[in-house]
């Protein structure tokens, strides 16, 4: 399948886009915890889990969506809310604890909500994904060819709301799309040491639903596949599993001694980076230029900046709200 020269540089540039935002999250997130680290002290307390490595699962499929479409997020959130067209500037500031963010301020990096977009997160294990599956219910029950997708990782497959969503997903028809973010780790635990199958998506036999496995962390077979699956859902023909082989080049969450690693494992996945490979692929094709990628770059990194500049510069929320806009 040829894909569209404009959709290859949408995908390359947001890419860039997060890798630079994450990259520039660990700097942000260490100020103040060392040089012991407190995980409660610094510019952003609190856990944070970055994904450099992930990106093609993010931009693949969401190249294909729309503002009306939802999507729903484990707690290593930052890709897909960057590629689902999340504001920036006010998810940095959330997750910074500023009042201008997403939520004032109070839910921070694991609880990012913009219904702009229709996008939200949670950190509970597969919680997101009834979530997804309720919103393919409601788009079904108001006849449109809205479409749902929820983010997992492998780990969470083995969860309960896994399958129980699915099912339902399937007896209903619903345009519902689980996609599983294989990075081989759930938490420090090995998926061969947690997990039956050799890749989730054969699961999907078991509802009846299309599985598809994106291997080597691929952007434009993520691309491919997700243009069918986003497809079979918006006419109607039910929900899908895709299963991408992904890497995650940091740990579990900033901190992580990560002792369950092999050194050389992580130096290894670099050596065939998604963004590199994607890069190339652009100039090789002709598709872009070297000063297309420069600009592309430069307008991903000035984004970035601006995002951190507003919520560095933004106010912290005045005590006596601390009750306002929340369940009590």
């Amino acid at each position: 399948m040829s894909i569209p020269v404009n959709q290859m540089k949408w995908m390359y540039e947001t890419m860039y886009k997060i890798r630079y935002y994450e990259e520039t999250m660990v700097q942000a997130y260490m100020e103040g915890k060392q040089p012991v680290f407190n995980i409660g002290a610094g510019t952003v307390p609190g856990e944070m889990h970055l994904a450099p490595g992930q990106e093609p699962a993010a931009v693949g499929i969401c190249a294909h969506l729309r503002p009306e479409d939802t999507v729903t997020s484990p707690h290593r959130p930052h890709h897909h809310a960057i590629a689902k067209g999340v504001d920036l500037n006010r998810m940095t500031a959330e997750i910074f604890g500023k009042v201008t963010g997403l939520g004032k301020g109070k839910g921070g990096h694991m609880h990012l909500f913009d219904p702009a977009v229709k996008f939200s997160c949670g950190g509970i294990v597969a919680a997101g994904v009834p979530h997804a599956v309720g919103a393919a219910l409601a788009a079904k029950m108001k006849g449109k060819d809205w479409v749902a997708v929820a983010f997992i990782g492998e780990g969470a497959a083995n969860a309960g709301a896994f399958h129980e969503s699915l099912n339902m997903a399937a007896l209903w028809k619903l345009p519902f799309i689980i996609v599983v973010e294989d990075n081989a780790y759930g938490i420090s635990v090995a998926k061969k040491e947690s997990t039956a199958v050799a890749s989730n998506e054969i699961r999907g036999a078991a509802y009846g639903i299309p599985g598809y496995l994106v291997k080597d962390n691929d952007p434009i077979e993520m691309y491919r596949i997700s243009e069918e699956a986003v497809s079979r859902a918006r006419r109607g023909e039910g929900p899908s599993i895709i299963e991408i082989e992904t890497h995650r080049y940091l740990g579990h969450f900033q901190g992580d001694p990560e002792l369950y690693r092999d050194k050389q494992e992580v130096p290894g996945l670099r050596e065939r980076d998604p963004i590199a490979r994607l890069e190339a692929k652009l100039l090789k094709e002709g598709a872009a230029s070297q000063d297309d990628i420069a600009q592309m770059q430069a307008r991903a990194e000035s984004t970035v900046h601006d995002a951190y500049t507003f919520a560095r510069e933004s106010a912290y929320p005045a005590p006596e709200e601390a009750l306002q806009g929340v369940f009590a």
